[in-house]
């Protein structure tokens, strides 16, 4: 959308993510432990498993820590059964917010999370409230200045579904959920690096937010990125670009 920058976005997240990087390395363990308690502590035969651990060292989270967590979930530690929870609502001029959880107190998280809609002008809607807004899919950020018909062409070719480029220069290759490791390697391999890939919820539209509004979403999302039980916030709401470059990374 004109005005709005998608590569701005993903660079302010990233610079919250790196000031928060204790908070970061708990929800990554986290994940490295469910997942490996849900489908076995090897890598190479767990996808999902496989994921959170390039998640947690391209965070630079050492390899010893990551090689405990799944030994200690392979071998059934006791005490911890995280559960998935999922959590809908609305922000401040009606955007869709949606978070995706690990909690083991659905009670302390749902108050959480309540706590933090009602601080920020929003609230917690039903289930299915805002789900059908967002689909997953795979999703490989690449920054402005990338070459988008030869990208196009190795994404495709590797079995993208589709190639998004926004007005800010920057890029997304987009895949089936069960296609984004190929895709991704095949990527790599012909020195296309990401930088920022995941299997995501993505919405089907996006709404522009400014002025009082977009402050206090953004302040929402943060606020809810911050809680500990919350592995993933997805919204609908999109920035424009002197807010993101206001507010400290």
């Amino acid at each position: 959308m004109a005005g709005h920058s998608k590569w701005a976005n993903i660079q302010h997240r990233k610079g919250a993510q790196d000031k928060l990087r204790a908070r970061i390395f708990s929800k990554l363990l986290r994940e490295i432990f469910s997942a490996a308690r849900a489908g076995g502590g090897d890598a190479a035969m767990n996808p999902r498993l496989r994921l959170a651990v390039e998640k947690a060292r391209a965070a630079s989270m050492p390899r010893d820590t990551i090689e405990r967590a799944m030994k200690r979930a392979a071998g059934g530690a006791e005490g911890v059964d995280y559960q998935a929870a999922r959590y809908e609502g609305y922000g401040p001029g009606g955007v869709a917010v949606m978070l995706d959880c690990l909690t083991d107190n659905r009670n302390r998280t749902v108050a959480d999370v309540r706590h933090a809609f009602a601080s920020h002008g929003g609230h917690l809607g039903a289930d299915g409230s805002v789900a059908y807004l967002f689909h997953q899919v795979g999703q490989l950020a690449f920054a402005p200045g990338c070459d988008e018909d030869r990208l196009m062409d190795v994404a495709l070719d590797a079995g993208a579904e589709d190639v998004v480029a926004h007005a800010d220069g920057s890029i997304d290759v987009l895949t089936a959920p069960a296609d984004f490791e190929a895709v991704r390697r095949a990527l790599a391999q012909r020195g296309y690096t990401a930088a920022s890939a995941e299997v995501t919820q993505r919405a089907a539209t996006s709404a522009a937010v400014s002025g009082a509004a977009a402050t206090e979403t953004l302040e929402l999302l943060e606020s809810l990125e911050s809680l500990d039980d919350v592995q993933h916030v997805y919204t609908n709401a999109e920035f424009p670009d002197e807010l993101l470059a206001r507010v400290p990374a």
